[in-house]
């Protein structure tokens, strides 16, 4: 590979990869593969790998495959197979004509696990599941011999085939490789290659009751496909050396597998089971909720695929398991949609105001800039009037000493408009709560500069009360209160720490009439508010419905500001 002002930094993987191209050790070649389960929703973690998988191989000038590891058919589904190729192209990346399936291989592997038992490399085993494990010995003490494990090869060869023509029952019989019970890794004693389960396949129908496991799958399809760095997370350096030995003893073409560090983000969960769990279990509204580590609920939440890619390239890939702070993945939003999203004006908890000297018959167009990063993105027109909302937050009867906003007696400025003093508050008779304000303006004061010099404390955003439009808006804070919901002590469910307050739906909250027709996914900073999208399950012509992607307070430059590391 050329390398360019643009190359990204080295890594321990780019190094191998480098070395293995100065030895040509595959002919030049780099291809990589992306193998997701059908079994879930794909999530930030797994963007982390698909970042670099499609990523080394588009460096390099090399291919990568999009290949679904769909080898246990109870926990498939159409609809995560659809998920998964939308997730993948929204970030950015095309696999070509290379979508492949671990199930094309079925007949081949099944001949693999032919090959293996006519060498004496694999053996059918009575033993139940239950047995099986118990057998297996422990990190200190080795495992104990199955006593089908020295059966004639013919016999289980005559057995296997017998699996697979559907004489067993599920859990009945299972196809072991035979490597050392005594090994110290425990992948090596005698793994399963096969179990018997009667169940459709989403691909294959009813062709077939025996199902490979995956330690068997993984290896033998890299080469199949002519993989060339078969990247895989941390968990399966263990299991590195099994997938060398079914390659080895096949005397296949052997691809090199190298494992990286898995991402782990605070106040997240990242594991496909707890995240089914919260599904199922109601605690959200399905795995695209706009709370969830989900690709499709980061999206739905707001998140480009641009923000993400970045993120994933600026953490990097390490041999070392660590937490990132989520602040850091909002960080990069922010940096992405500041530069992107157009500025608008929406009030969230609205509360009236009367300008008692703007004459009731007129109107105005104010000028706004729609992003002040981008010239280029014009201005539009904002109407003006006589009866206004603005943030309830924004005025205080008894203001504390640093409250800077609208008060009784006190000027604030407009955006874009003009300089307002509040002269009268109206409360509701029964409750005491200020219901409006009534306030004077400066006609002097257009566009929000005061010709003698005079200075205010505080800019306002607002909308005007007859033009504006009505919107929920759906406010989201972090899933968990905890750090690390995965850090459990005994006797606790990582559902215990789930948020109450991670979303606060507002329901009469008034938007900019620039703002009618917005689509699906749309993004805006609104201002002095954060930045928002439009929801793109709920919002319709009838209904806008907002949700906010991220505040604009940028805690990572806090973070980093103070001294914290990452852990």
């Amino acid at each position: 590979m050329t390398k360019t002002e643009t190359t990204p930094p080295p890594n321990f993987i780019r190094n191998i990869i480098d070395e293995d191209l100065k030895e040509d050790k595959y002919k030049g070649r780099v291809h990589t593969r992306f193998p997701p389960e059908p079994n879930g929703y794909l999530h930030i973690g797994h963007a982390k790998s698909i970042c670099l998988n499609f990523g080394l191989a588009a460096e390099y000038g090399g291919l990568c495959n999009l290949r679904f590891d769909d080898t246990n058919p109870t926990k498939e589904e159409e609809e995560y197979v659809e998920s998964i190729k939308e997730d993948v192209r929204w970030l950015g990346f095309d696999w070509g004509d290379r979508l492949h399936y671990a199930s094309d291989y079925f007949e081949q592997l099944y001949e693999y696990a032919l090959m293996l038992i006519r060498k004496g490399k694999a053996y059918v085993d009575d033993l139940s599941a239950e047995e099986i494990r118990s057998h297996r010995g422990t990190l200190t003490e080795p495992g104990k011999e199955s006593p089908h494990r020295n059966r004639p090869v013919e016999e289980s060869l005559d057995l296997f085939e017998r699996m697979r023509a559907g004489e067993f029952e599920d859990g009945s019989r299972v196809l072991r490789a035979k490597i050392d019970m005594a090994s110290p890794n425990l992948n090596m004693r005698d793994p399963v290659m096969y179990r018997v389960l009667h169940a459709h396949h989403q691909m294959t129908g009813d062709e077939w009751c025996i199902y490979p496991m995956y330690d068997f799958t993984h290896g033998q399809s890299d080469s199949i496909e002519g993989i060339t760095h078969s990247i895989c997370t941390l968990e399966f350096e263990d299991h590195r050396p099994l997938y060398d030995w079914f390659l080895d003893e096949l005397e296949i073409y052997h691809p090199r597998q190298i494992e990286f560090s898995r991402l782990n983000l605070s106040h997240m969960v990242m594991s496909k089971r707890r995240l089914l769990e919260l599904v199922v279990g109601g605690h959200v509204e399905g795995w695209n909720d706009p709370r969830m580590p989900t690709i499709s609920g980061l999206r739905r939440r707001g998140y480009t695929p641009e923000s993400i890619r970045k993120f994933c390239e600026k953490i990097g890939v390490a041999k070392r398991d660590s937490m990132v702070d989520i602040a850091f993945l909002e960080h990069c939003l922010r940096e992405d949609l500041n530069k992107r999203a157009s500025r608008v004006m929406a009030v969230l908890r609205p509360l009236r105001l009367v300008i008692d000297n703007y004459p009731e018959d007129r109107g105005e167009e104010l000028e706004a800039q729609n992003n002040p990063e981008d010239a280029g993105m014009g201005k539009r027109k904002v109407p003006f009037s006589r009866v206004l909302y603005i943030e309830q937050e924004d005025f205080m009867e008894d203001p504390p000493k640093k409250f800077y906003r609208l008060a009784p007696g006190r000027e604030v400025r407009l955006r874009y408009g003009y300089y307002i003093t509040c002269v009268d508050v109206v409360k509701d008779e029964k409750s005491g709560q200020v219901k409006e304000l009534h306030c004077t303006y400066d006609p002097e004061t257009r566009g929000g500069w005061a010709p003698d010099g005079r200075k205010v404390k505080a800019t306002l955003h607002w909308v005007s009360a007859a033009h504006a439009l009505e919107a929920e808006v759906r406010l989201y804070d972090h899933l968990f209160t905890k750090e690390n919901p995965n850090d459990l002590k005994e006797g606790e469910d990582f559902k215990d720490y789930l948020n109450p307050k991670s979303r606060e739906t507002l329901g009469s909250c008034r938007v900019e009439p620039s703002l009618a027709g917005a689509g699906p996914g749309s993004q805006f900073q609104f201002e002095r508010l954060g930045y928002f999208c439009v929801d793109s399950v709920d919002s319709s012509e009838d209904k806008l419905v907002f949700n906010r992607t991220v505040t604009l307070r940028d805690a990572w430059a806090k973070i980093k500001k103070s001294g914290k590391k990452q852990q």
